[in-house]
């Protein structure tokens, strides 16, 4: 038998861990095999441990009974039996803390360890049973008997076979495992006892002591070689996944490790050139985050962005990009809003003072301030403001500001035709920004201010850059913009606080969505009675203050403004009147500098034509006198209402209808209704079929050059052409305007204030107009309308009998 011990003292300190060393032959097997077993024997509890059969093992002892134990064996040389204890927690182990299996054992030496414990090396000879204890004091004593391992349930070669399995599974664990010493893998190529290969290796696993009584348990080798390749690969699996996360863990210390000397590396040379201006403003971003009223969620996201931009290098080009991307998040005004004013009487006061007219705008603004009172919160509602030019649909913004007392922010979107501009850029791109609507906001400083959009309608669609239109869905949308999203800010930010305010000249160029989502209010063209009065109130004194004059210095007389306003502007505004009153207050500043003391000047109609010279707005003026075949219309444009002549005559032909004057096909359309009734209605109408199937007939509508369509002149057009087959005049200083249909009826059209200004300023005394449109004229204030005799109709034929100088006579037919 060879003796082949190592240093105990670098062996173990507690039962839990221990070296094993082989010491036996093959021949010493049948030594052990053949040793006898005492009918009673010794018995010493071990924890967190099991002892095979040939193995030598060292164990700490330290409990009275154990030590009494070890003593009286060594010194007479008795075997003792070696037993795992079930119960750890207990002391003074019997029977039932035991486990049934274990092995007999022969003490080779006895240590006495520095720390005053006690060591002993045991080496294990053959399995034994445990029946029953026959002694409890001074230490344990059992019956037990032999338990003799076999191999019945596979053959030599199969289970040789396993063992090579074996032998390469544990040579790989050695390379893997700090613990085993690598002496084991010569012991396990040298050790030809299967038995003793089998528990050399079961006891080197690290395994609880449960799992390896198990393999000491089992009498088939086969059996224990099995549970050992099963326990030795979840063990080998373990390994080679604590390898693999230690060796994770080292890489990313090692990398965190180089970026931390290199990032001290440069911090020293960036304190060098002139201080660390990164460290600087990461201490700023977050002084201004922490007075910041954030939702965790987005303090959330700050704070990962914040990490991001520490942990990039300031040299970086992504540098500057993420601290652009912090900058314009902590300058949003998130849950910041202006207390709104709910002083109906100010607010009142404030729109009256500043816009002259408007009164169903103004009646808007202060019933969304009374229900603001009495809910105290709801979604601001979309508002687009449509009229022609100059009427102060832009200014109106402003005042609407004022009287909220919310900030106010405007926005062009005239020419429009990136999509980008909305939505905003991908922050990863060079140059990136957020949309003008994040703009504005962070500009605004508040997340409810007035926000204005102008020139809606000149929102550009579908094209290579996106579509705008469909951009503005959902800024304008009360159900979506409560998370709207910026691409350059990808945090949804809420805009259902922001009152929006668009303004257009046009619906019919708008978005059909984008027009569904808004609240129309019409901003009507102002008669030459507002114009008046607007001039009195603001032009004027605008323009004074803008040009130097003290008020008293210049006077405009009311006869001189209403002749400005007639002769030298043609608009429904009064932007083209705001330009002409500059360039007459430009004219006397002049001369009350030139003659260096104050001149007290009154502006009347002479000194409006002496200094703006020939009249530049030549207005269509009524008819004088009756004619045949014209008829005086009533039109509505873009700058405003116009009158325009329809003009019809006869030519001997084949009954047909022709038409010039750039005419739309809404207008043809109507010319040939009008055509259409009159040959049904010939009876009526006093004609013969004969004049109508032997005369051609001509429409024509004077400036050639300028585009008309429209239903609004097919009552003109019929009365035109009733005129010019029966010869009958057209009374002077009559103008009418209404669509008809092929029954014979008249129907109402739109532009009614603009028609009637234009009515007003060509000198036109009566007006015919659908019956449907009373509603429109009532809502003009008396005063504006005086001197029109306004005549309501429902058919066609009602038309003549209030615009032809003689009644119709009807012919008769045999």
């Amino acid at each position: 038998m060879k003796k082949n011990l190592m240093d105990l003292s670098d062996l173990i300190e507690n039962d839990a861990e221990a070296e094993f060393i082989p010491l036996l032959t093959g021949d010493d097997e049948l030594h052990l095999n053949k040793v006898a077993i005492p009918d009673d024997l010794p018995i010493l509890p071990i924890r967190n441990n099991v002892l095979f059969p040939g193995m030598v093992l060292p164990i700490t002892v330290g409990r009275n009974k154990s030590i009494q134990l070890i003593k009286e064996a060594y010194k007479e040389k008795q075997p003792i039996g070696v037993v795992a204890q079930r119960n750890k927690e207990s002391e003074d182990p019997l029977l039932v803390d035991l486990y049934q299996v274990g092995t007999m054992a022969t003490i080779m030496k006895t240590l006495q360890m520095p720390d005053g414990s006690t060591t002993i090396i045991i080496q294990g000879q053959r399995k034994i049973k445990i029946h029953e204890l026959v002694q409890t004091e001074p230490y344990l004593k059992a019956k037990v008997s032999a338990m003799d391992d076999t191999l019945l349930k596979i053959d030599k070669v199969a289970f040789d076979a396993l063992l090579d399995s074996l032998k390469d599974l544990f040579l790989q664990m050695v390379k893997l495992s700090s613990r085993i010493p690598m002496e084991s893998s010569f012991a396990v190529n040298n050790i030809d006892s299967p038995n003793f290969l089998i528990h050399f290796m079961a006891s080197g696993l690290d395994i609880p002591a449960q799992e390896k009584q198990k393999i000491l348990e089992l009498e088939d080798a086969s059996d224990r070689a099995y549970l050992v390749m099963s326990l030795m690969s979840r063990e080998m699996q373990a390994m080679e996944l604590r390898q693999q996360i230690q060796h994770k863990v080292k890489n990313d210390l090692d990398k965190q490790q180089r970026d931390f000397i290199l990032n001290q590396q440069l911090k020293t040379i960036q304190e060098e050139l002139g201080g660390n201006s990164g460290e600087q403003e990461i201490q700023e971003l977050k002084q201004k985050a922490s007075e910041k009223k954030w939702t965790p969620e987005l303090a959330q996201i700050f704070d990962k962005e914040l990490k991001k931009l520490q942990r990039t290098n300031a040299m970086s080009p992504d540098y500057g990009i993420q601290l652009n991307y912090l900058n314009v998040i902590i300058d949003l005004p998130w849950s910041e809003y202006t207390p709104d004013q709910f002083n109906l009487k100010k607010a009142k006061a404030v729109l009256d003072r500043e816009h002259f007219g408007l009164d169903k705008v103004k009646e808007r603004i202060l019933e969304h301030l009374a229900v603001l009172k009495l809910r105290g919160d709801m979604k601001a509602p979309i508002l687009c403001l449509y009229g022609p030019p100059g009427v102060g649909k832009t200014s109106l913004g402003r005042s609407i500001a004022e009287a909220l007392g919310r900030k106010y922010v405007r926005v062009s979107l005239g020419g429009l035709q990136d999509e980008s501009e909305i939505r905003g850029h991908r922050k990863t791109y060079i140059g990136a920004m957020p949309g003008r609507i994040i703009q504005n906001i962070k500009k605004a400083q508040s997340s409810n201010p007035v926000f204005m959009l102008d020139e809606i309608d000149k929102v550009l669609g579908m094209n290579i850059n996106g579509d705008p239109s469909a951009a503005l869905l959902e800024v304008l949308d009360p159900e979506q913009n409560t998370s709207f999203h910026d691409n350059f800010l990808e945090i949804d930010y809420d805009l259902s606080k922001v009152l929006f305010i668009a303004t257009a000249n046009s619906l019919s160029n708008i978005h059909p969505a984008l027009l569904d989502r808004m609240e129309i209010i019409e901003v009507t063209g102002y008669i030459i009675e507002e114009k008046l009065q607007i001039a009195k109130r603001h032009l004027i004194p605008k323009q004074l203050k803008n040009h130097g004059i003290e008020e008293g210095q210049l006077v405009f007389l009311d006869a001189g403004l209403k002749y400005l306003i007639e002769n030298y502007t043609r608009e429904s505004g009064v932007r083209q009147l705001e330009k002409q009153i500059a360039t007459i207050i430009r004219s006397k500043a002049r001369a009350i500098v030139e003659k260096n003391k104050n001149t007290f000047t009154q502006v009347g109609e002479e000194e409006v034509r002496r200094i703006l010279g020939t009249e530049t707005a030549r207005h269509a003026q009524a008819l004088d006198t009756s004619m045949q075949g014209v008829v005086t219309g009533l039109a509505w444009t873009s700058a405003g209402g116009e009158i325009l002549f329809i003009e019809a005559s006869t030519s001997p032909g084949k009954g047909n209808l022709s038409m010039t004057g750039s005419l739309g096909d809404v207008m043809k359309e109507s010319a040939n209704l009008a055509f259409e009734y009159l040959k049904a209605h010939t009876q009526e109408l006093g004609l013969k079929d004969e004049e109508i199937q032997n005369q051609n007939i001509h429409i024509h509508v004077p400036e050639g050059a300028t585009p008309k369509d429209g239903p609004s002149a097919g009552i003109a057009i019929f009365t035109a052409l009733v005129s010019a087959y029966t010869g009958q005049k057209i009374k002077a200083n009559v103008a009418m305007t209404g669509e008809i249909t092929l029954r014979g009826q008249v129907l109402p059209v739109g532009g009614i204030r603009e028609k009637i200004l234009a009515a007003k300023r060509a000198h036109i005394h009566q007006i015919i107009l659908c019956n449907a449109n009373k509603a429109q004229i009532d809502e003009i204030p008396k005063e504006y309308i005086k001197g029109l005799s306004i005549n309501y109709i429902d058919s066609m034929m009602q038309v003549l009998a209030f615009a032809m100088d003689e009644k119709i006579k009807k012919n008769k037919k045999k």
